[in-house]
Formats: structure tokens, C-alpha cells, sequence
């Protein structure tokens, strides 16, 4: 089977995998007992501790200067035990600071031993400790989990198992302002409003769907200097039309990384010459930009439910991008939507 006739299979799964309606159709015993001998094998809770203190815990060890660096002083409530009672809220989904003082005080949490201590003392260290902390701590173990990923020998979707042998690395990025936050924790019943809790920008790898790069309230042009110097040359970019921007279009190309992105609707551009041109797909060389950073790129067309989507990329070679993998593999973007979705729900 060709790519494009495997495209065609991906939509029609996409429209199959539409909500049905609730069958009224009762399972029958035999049914039920079938479904008792696939149960989902899951990590215990004590394989997940055993896995969070190995990765985590010496991460944070490593913090402990540069916390005494910032004038904190060590108590009770120290970077480790509040690291391992951040992860134990996000762990098991507590809901509340009163429902985590009382498994501080009754269990050990993590490699945290069980302590005495008060919601109110709890709440003012939460509000306190410097988030940059946590920062730090995650991106020292993000190589870790990276090695981890490389490997393990998972199954990967066809168009990102291609990306990965004709490109070293390829990223996706994109930014995202996070929803005001929640008062009903406790934390900031006092104040007259909820305040947004700021923008995120993050570099996401495609491949193993780890970020690479977070940078805190940050624009998306301003980002670009960070994203410039996290890729390597034959590294594939992918980013949406907040990121477009020509000047940079052109460090790309000079550093030997392709992008892929959507084109906008009022895009000016010089027609070169077509490459693919069918009643469904148009690939053609288009210069775009102003003359101090004018560049020849691809501009792909594709109709999809009478609707024509425009994609630009650098790749001027159809035979190493083919037009098909270029579309599958902007969708692919999505990725970093679902990873900003988990962060904003957890």
C-alpha cells in the first residue's frame, strides 16, 4: 500500500472513531466474565514510588544548594519533602491541601517520613517556594527519560516512524496561556480574584513526546532565540501560524533545519513552479518574504471535505518530503495540544 492510499485509511478511521449512541443492549454474563481476563496491567503503587524516588529524588538533591542560595532556609518543610508532597498531589490526584496534611501526618509520602504539620504552614510553603525550583529539577531528568525512552522498542504511527529515519530529531512547539487558577484548594481563597497563572512556551519531541525546552511567560516570537539554539542541524521543526515569521524562516534554512508549518490566508507569495498540481493536491515553489530575507519554499495545498488546507515547509526535495508525509506529519502536531491538556488538567 502506498502513502496515499494509506492517508485515505487514516481518514476513514477518523470519521469510524466518531461518539456512538449508548447501546440499551444489557452484556451478558459470559461477556462480562470475558472482559475479567483482559484486565489492564497496570504499575502497583509501589513499582510507581519505587520509580518516582529513583528519578526524581536525586534530581532534587541536586537542588538543595542552589536553594540555599536563594536565602531559603532549611525546615520542616525543606525543597525534598515539598517536591515528594507536590508529586504524591499530582500522583493520586489530592484535591485539597486539608486531605494532604492529613496523609503527611498518618503515612510516609515518597521518600518523605510522616510529619507534624499544619495546613496553614503547608499553604504558606506552597505559595512560597519558588517554582523555578521545580523547573530545574524537571530539566535535569528530562535526558534521563529521553535515554529511558530510546530504549524501549515501542510501535510508533507510520509518518512519525519515516520522520525518524530521515530526520535526527524532529520538535514541535507552541505555546499556551494556562486557565486563571482554582481557589477551591485553599491557597488563594483570600484574594479578591483568581490570577491567570501566566503563559508557557515548550519544544516538544515528536518522537518520544518529551519536552525538550520550557520556558515560562513567554511569548511565542520571543521564544525563537531558545528554539534556535535547541535544534541541530537535519532536525525537523513543526509550529502553527503564531510562529510564523520570515527572518527566521531564512536561520532555519542557513542551519539546516526544515519546518513545517500552516500558511496564512492573506499569505503573499511569487509563484515559481509547480511540482504536483491534482484535482486534491498542489505542490508548488513559491518566494515569500521581503526582499532583505526573501526564501523559496513549498507551498502545499490539499482539499479535505471541500476545504483547502495550505502548508509551507522548507524541504524543497518532494522525494525526501513527500507531500503526503508533510500533511501527516503537521496533524502530528496535535501532540503538544494533548501534552498542555495533561499539564492543565493535573
Amino acid at each position: 500500500m502506498d502513502f496515499w492510499e494509506y492517508w485515505g485509511k487514516l481518514l476513514r478511521m477518523s470519521e469510524e472513531k466518531q461518539p456512538r449512541k449508548a447501546s440499551s443492549v444489557r452484556h451478558t454474563r459470559a461477556i462480562q466474565r470475558d472482559h475479567t481476563k483482559h484486565l489492564i496491567a497496570a504499575p502497583s503503587a509501589e513499582q510507581i514510588q519505587e520509580r518516582l524516588t529513583e528519578i526524581v529524588h536525586p534530581a532534587t538533591l541536586a537542588q538543595v544548594n542552589y536553594f540555599h542560595q536563594l536565602g531559603l532556609r532549611e525546615r520542616t518543610l525543606s525543597l525534598v519533602v515539598m517536591v515528594a508532597f507536590v508529586l504524591e498531589m499530582i500522583w493520586r490526584q489530592i484535591s485539597g491541601v486539608n486531605e494532604l496534611v492529613r496523609l503527611i501526618q498518618t503515612e510516609a509520602i515518597l521518600w518523605a517520613s510522616p510529619k507534624k504539620v499544619s495546613q496553614q504552614a503547608l499553604s504558606q510553603r506552597l505559595t512560597t517556594l519558588p517554582s523555578g525550583l521545580f523547573l530545574n529539577i524537571l530539566l535535569s531528568i528530562l535526558p534521563l527519560m529521553q535515554k529511558r525512552w530510546a530504549e524501549r522498542k515501542r510501535p510508533l504511527p507510520p509518518e512519525i516512524a519515516w520522520a525518524q529515519e530521515h530526520y535526527s530529531e524532529a520538535q514541535i512547539v507552541d505555546g499556551s496561556t494556562l486557565d486563571a487558577l482554582i481557589r477551591k484548594i485553599g491557597l488563594l481563597k483570600d484574594l479578591p480574584q483568581n490570577p491567570l497563572a501566566g503563559r508557557i512556551t515548550g519544544l516538544l519531541n515528536l518522537y518520544s513526546r518529551l519536552p525538550a525546552q520550557i520556558c515560562p511567560k513567554a511569548h511565542d516570537q520571543r521564544f525563537w532565540p531558545q528554539i534556535l539554539a535547541a535544534l541541530k542541524a537535519n532536525s525537523l521543526l513543526i509550529f502553527d501560524m503564531g510562529y510564523i515569521n520570515f527572518d527566521v524562516f531564512a536561520q532555519l534554512t542557513l542551519a539546516q533545519v526544515k519546518f513545517i508549518t500552516r500558511a496564512k490566508s492573506n499569505l503573499v507569495y511569487a509563484f515559481e513552479r509547480a511540482l504536483i498540481k491534482t484535482a486534491t493536491v498542489r505542490d508548488s515553489l513559491v518566494w515569500i518574504g521581503p526582499e532583505e530575507s526573501r526564501q523559496l519554499v513549498r507551498l502545499v495545498e490539499v482539499l479535505y471535505r471541500g476545504t483547502w488546507y495550505r502548508y509551507l515547509s522548507n524541504d524543497l526535495d518532494t522525494e525526501r518530503l513527500p507531500a503526503a508525509y508533510l500533511v501527516a506529519l503537521y496533524w502530528q502536531r496535535w501532540r503538544i495540544e494533548d501534552a498542555y491538556a495533561i499539564v492543565k488538567r493535573l
